[in-house]
Parts: structure tokens; sequence; C-alpha cells
């Protein structure tokens, strides 16, 4: 059985198969008791605290402490045990489109009652999601679409150059393999339908090749008889993400950086235009720096030093395996189902869906056997000989599907770093550049203007 690396206790299903529900601010605390029965806290001080100890804030310490900065990272579980350990692992420029588009809308609302639909809101009264969806419609739109396709793409390509640097650089043992990608279609008029896609990559650099279903079946034996066709991305590669995240932490310990685990944030506190204190389980922290790098638990804790960030919880899930006989070379987009699978030498991974449930903890049998039946469609064996673990997480989303990041007016020692979405571990290592770059003051590799907190006033 795979060991889970969740900030919650390991939970076991009847079937004895590891279940993995991701840490977080919610989990954490609880396992903390009443904050208020402490009386002396620690105090501590740092140089940069970043908080938030997934793929992003231990990007940022990395490329902190390259700049010689000391820096403290708070995790409010277990490092990695929140989005960044149970996805795909496809670093993918390829992705470099937003979400909203036009045609959305309509399919989100006739799959609104459809509970394994690739894409569900569950139906509820919340007002802050409600905003969000407006916001979300607003930008459905090909102005809109091409425009945020413009400004994600050069930081996604950069970031895959920066990874491969990294990985080769520090000796990381994270599966890295720069492969590309397939998108698969079985159904011709969906192909057809998706002309626009090669083009928008082609417009903004990122290579793709468009290919006839005996091409794709000829480079993919996992993948039955029936392609349609589809498009191979060559900019695309793959890594194990739950290991990528544990190296970058032993990198981040061994350049000197400080992590703190099960530190759980009660209280961010302002002073003089600064942040002046970050009350923990752990102590008190003050800063010279901090870091907001907590994912989709930015809301709750940013809403206290007065930002209203228009982040919502996507919730993915995914189901790991030991490696079928016939297991894919590549990583694979099953484009009509929307699941992603992915194969490493130490398992097989199907994953994807996003739900909108809000900070729902319960693992849907639904959407998990969805990932199977979906599979089962296009591949010749959609599940490996042992099940290991069944997964969710949450992913934080910003209705642009645009990043923020950058300094905030009127708190001179914040730096954002938060809403990357479906693209964290992708997107990980430009955003610990961009942050150094900004936290050094020194000019920005990219104009940061369109990934500002600004934007949603």
């Amino acid at each position: 059985m795979l060991t889970n690396h969740d900030a919650s206790p390991q939970a076991v299903d009847e079937q004895g198969i590891a279940v993995a529900r991701p840490g977080g601010a919610r989990h954490a605390c609880r396992d903390h008791g009443e904050l208020g029965r402490i009386t002396r806290m620690a105090q501590h001080e740092a140089d940069v605290l970043i908080l938030g100890g997934g793929v992003i804030g231990l990007a940022c310490a990395y490329h902190l402490l390259a700049r010689g900065r000391n820096v403290t990272v708070l995790d409010q579980g277990q490092v990695g045990g929140g989005s960044s350990h149970g996805n795909c692992g496809t670093l993918t420029p390829s992705h470099a489109m937003p979400l909203a588009m036009p045609g959305v809308v309509g399919t989100a609302l006739r799959w609104l009652l459809k509970r394994d639909a690739p894409l569900r809101i569950k139906p509820r009264l919340d007002p802050g999601l409600l905003r969000w969806l407006e916001a979300f419609r607003r930008r459905c739109n090909w102005k809109d679409f091409a425009a945020a396709t413009a400004v994600k793409s050069p930081l996604l390509l950069r970031s895959n150059e920066l990874i491969a640097g990294m990985v080769e650089r520090e000796k990381l043992d994270c599966e890295y393999q720069a492969i590309g990608s397939l998108h698969v279609f079985r159904d011709r008029k969906a192909l057809a339908a998706s002309s626009w896609y090669a083009r928008t990559l082609t417009e903004v650099g990122v290579p793709v090749e468009s290919l006839d279903g005996a091409r794709i079946e000829s480079m993919e034996a996992a993948l039955k008889p029936g392609v349609a066709g589809g498009y191979f991305n060559p900019a695309d590669a793959q890594l194990r993400p739950d290991r990528f995240v544990d190296e970058l932490a032993r990198v981040v310990r061994e350049r000197g950086g400080r992590i703190e685990e099960h530190s759980c944030i009660s209280a961010i506190t302002l002073g003089r235009g600064r942040i002046a204190k970050v009350r923990t389980s752990g102590g008190d922290y003050s800063a010279n720096e901090v870091v907001f790098a907590l994912g989709a638990w930015s809301p709750a804790l940013a809403r206290p030093i007065g930002l209203r960030l228009p982040i919502q919880p996507g919730k993915g899930y995914s189901i790991t395996y030991s490696r079928p006989q016939t297991c894919p070379r590549l990583p694979l987009t099953l484009k009509e189902a929307s699941v992603c699978v992915t194969a490493w030498d130490s398992g097989f991974r199907l994953g994807s869906t996003m739900e909108f449930a809000g900070y729902d903890s319960s693992l849907n049998r639904t959407r998990l056997d969805a990932l199977r039946r979906s599979s089962a469609i296009y591949l010749h064996e959609p599940e490996g000989g042992q099940m290991q673990e069944e997964w969710y997480g949450w992913r934080p989303m910003t209705p642009d599907d645009l990043p923020i990041l950058g300094r905030v007016q009127g708190i001179d020692n914040l730096c954002m770093a938060t809403g990357h979405g479906m693209l964290g571990v992708t997107l990980s290592a430009v955003t610990g550049l961009l942050v150094s770059e900004v936290i050094a003051g020194e000019k920005p590799s990219f104009d940061l203007a369109p990934f500002n907190v600004s934007r949603f006033a």
C-alpha cells in the first residue's frame, strides 16, 4: 500500500485502499485544538516568510535561497500534502488556454445535474461562488480567451525550461521526462470542432502537431483502435509530482531554508502598511518579506488583511495504480472524457475532472468511477494490477484562469503567489523566479500587470 503524503491522517477504505485527502488550513487547524488556550506564544523573526509549503511555496524558497535570502516556509499540514500531491504531474504549455471560453457556460448548464460530468458545479446558494461564476461568464468570449492565452503561454514555456534545468542541476529524483504529450479524440465531430486549438497555440508560439488517428495509434500502443485524430504537444513534459515536491523540500533544507510543518495560521495582522505579525500554532512570526502561497486556502486567510481574492476551490480527483502490462508511453489527454493519463516507472495515474463543490471533503465515488469508465473507452488496460491510492485535491481557480502574482498596493512587504488553477506544478519554477526578482527589487522577467491582484478591484 502506498503511504499517504497528505497532512491529514491516512484513511483506508473497506477494500484496504489508501484514500488520500488533501492537507490545508481546516484539516491542520483541527489537529492543534483551540489556539486561545495558548497563553504565551513563541516569537520568531524571519527574513522571508513563505506561507504555504506546496510546489509554489517551495519553488519560491528555492529561488530566494539562490539569491542569498534567509527563508522560512510555513505549511499548515505536511509539505506537498495539498494539490501538489495527487495531480497528474504533466508540465503543459499545451494547456495555456483558459477554462473560460465561448460555449463553456452552456456546457456547464447542460451538465448541471450530471454528477459524473467532467465539469460539475454543485447546485448551492453560495454568494462567493455566484460572484465568481458571473466574473467567469463575462470572460467566455474569444477576445478575453486570446488575451489570457497570450500572457500565460510564455510563462509556461519558460517555466518548463527552468524545471528541466532544476532537475538536471539539483539531481532531482522525480521521474522527469521531456517527451511531449498527446491529445486524443475518438469522435470525429469533436475533433473537427477543435480546430481552434492548434491555431491558438501556434499564434502564441507553443509548438503543436495535428495528427490523424492512424499516426496516433502508431505512436501509442496503449490506445484502442478507433482513434479519430488529435494533437502532439512536443513542448510538454511529465514528472512524479509528489516526488518533485519532496525533492524541492530536500534541496531547500540543504540550502539552509527552514520548513515548519503542521503550523496552523490563525491570524495575519497589519501595522503601518506592512504585515506585522503572522500568528500560528507554533508562535508569532514577523518578517521583512512575506510570500502568500496558500493555494485554495488563500481567500479565508487574505480576508483579515483586506484582500478579497476571487478564488474558488476546483476539486480534482485521481486514482493511482501499479503499471499495467500495456502502459501508455506518453502522457495522454482523453479529450471527450477530459481525463488525463500519466505513467511513470513507479506507477500509473488517471486524473482530472473539475468540480466546484466548495470545500467538500468527501471522496466522490461517482466521479472516481467516471475516471475508470471513461478511460476504458480509450485504453486497452485502463487500470493497473494494484490500486494504490484514490485522491482529491482543491485547485485555486481564478475566474480568468491567471495566477495572482506580485506586490500588493498598500502592504509593503507582501508578495502574492497564488491562484495557479490547474497549472501549479507547471508554473512553479517561473513563479519562484518572479517572486525572487520582485523581492530583490529587480525588474521582473515578465510584465506582472496582468497578474496583479488589483485587476479584480
